[in-house]
Formats: C-alpha cells, sequence, structure tokens
C-alpha cells in the first residue's frame, strides 16, 4: 500500500463527511529507556474522521542547577549529534488507523538525558516530506471543517537511563511532612500520590511526580489524613503509606 494511494482513500472516505477532522493520541505522557535498551516504539493513533499528516519534532531538555530546564531543538543538527532521534519523522495516519514511530537513542549513557518529542498536526505542502503532490494538498486542505486547529502538538517526555542505573531514595517524617530525597542517578516516580481520610472512603485526586537525581521533593501534610502513593525505582514498585 502505497503513501499516495492511502492518502486518497482517506480523502475520498472524508468527502462525504461535513465535521471532518483528525483526533492524534500518543499514548502514554512519559516513556522511559531503561539503562539497557536503545530503542522505544511508539505508536500514533487517529481516532478522527479523515487522515492526519503529523511532522515528529524532538528537542532535548537540558536542567540547570535551579532545576529550570531549557529546550535544545535537535531536528537542525547531523543524526550522530541529535541524541534522540526519531524514524519516520513524517507520518500519514489513517482514520481510525495507527502508525508506529521507533525513538532510536545513538548518545552517551554515563548520564540520564530528557527529550520532548511532539507530534504535530500540520496541514501538508507538496515538499515537505510526504510525498503528495500540491493538488492532493489542496483537497487535503478543502476536506477539512473550517477552522479546524491543526497546530496544536501532542507530546511525551522520554527518560533515557543511564547505562549504570543506580537507585537511593531515602524518605524522612518531618513534622507532620514528608521529604523524599533521589540519592541515586536517574528518575524516581510518585504515581498514584493522593491522600485519603483515615477510613479510605472520601480520597483526593491522584497525581503523578517525578524527582529527579539530585532533588528532594517535600510534601506538606493535613493532619489525620492518610497518604499513599507508590514508589517507583525503574522497574520496581513500592506501596508506601504515612500519616498526617
Amino acid at each position: 500500500m502505497t503513501l499516495r494511494w492511502l492518502f486518497s482513500l482517506c480523502v475520498l472516505l472524508s468527502a462525504s463527511t461535513l465535521q471532518a477532522a483528525p483526533e492524534l493520541n500518543v499514548g502514554t505522557l512519559y516513556d522511559y529507556l531503561e539503562g539497557g535498551k536503545s530503542t522505544l516504539l511508539k505508536r500514533v493513533r487517529n481516532g478522527g474522521d479523515t487522515t492526519a499528516f503529523v511532522k515528529v519534532s524532538v528537542a532535548e531538555l537540558v536542567y540547570d542547577s535551579q532545576g529550570v530546564a531549557r529546550e535544545v531543538e535537535l531536528d537542525s543538527l547531523a543524526l550522530a549529534e541529535r541524541g534522540l532521534v526519531a524514524s519516520p519523522a513524517r507520518l500519514i495516519v489513517p482514520a481510525n488507523g495507527m502508525q508506529a514511530v521507533r525513538l532510536l537513542y545513538r548518545g552517551e549513557r554515563d548520564r540520564e538525558r530528557y527529550f520532548r518529542v511532539r507530534f504535530i498536526p500540520v496541514l501538508p505542502e507538496s515538499n515537505d516530506g510526504f510525498a503528495i503532490s500540491e493538488d492532493e494538498a489542496e483537497d487535503y486542505r478543502d476536506s477539512l471543517k473550517a477552522g479546524v486547529n491543526l497546530l496544536a502538538g501532542y507530546g511525551s517526555l522520554v527518560f533515557v537511563r543511564p547505562a549504570d542505573t543506580r537507585y537511593q531514595t531515602p524518605i524522612e517524617h518531618k513534622g507532620a511532612g514528608l521529604s523524599i530525597a533521589n540519592q541515586g542517578n536517574a528518575t524516581i516516580v510518585l504515581d498514584h500520590f493522593r491522600h485519603c481520610e483515615p477510613a479510605g472512603r472520601e480520597c483526593a485526586t491522584a497525581t503523578k511526580h517525578h524527582v529527579l537525581p539530585g532533588r528532594v521533593r517535600e510534601f506538606s501534610a493535613q493532619p489525620g489524613r492518610l497518604y499513599r502513593f507508590e514508589l517507583l525505582e525503574g522497574d520496581s514498585r513500592r506501596e508506601m503509606t504515612f500519616k498526617g
């Protein structure tokens, strides 16, 4: 099945739909590439009623000493300099269909690194890597509902673990609060963090927290409330409970 044939079929099917638009789903917001792995498969699904043309963009997040991140765009660099490479970088995802992107890490593994991968639906042009003609691109644009915002990106954050991954997570009660320190060299996750009444019937909305290496996360607690979360250290999960 060629890309041109796939495109023509999707435009034909959507031509009779007045409210045609793609709806992307890129799965989890966070992905983790463990120390012994170099590739990750990311599935992009389109639940809409017309095809989606998607550009995949990768940027590295570099944190300063205060924990503030800045993005470094990688798309303009040579492949050997990018660290994380997305293949393919252009996707045509049919209506109610799926395409896969392979993320390949080619950099050093002496420390943890962080990358933001964006999946951006676009209006295709004839020479932007999608291998379609100007007439086909125009037909596609005309098939979409008026005012649809195709430029809203969908993204995920990729954590690339170091080759020699170490976890050390001391947890300390401080008064009614809790202090969680990451003294290892890879990010830990505090998953399904929530607090409930002692009987466990009334609970706050669960949240997820990432604690980068060398960082400390502190939580204040309400007296009488019961706090629960899962401590994720790579593939290891531990149920944690403490009282306010």
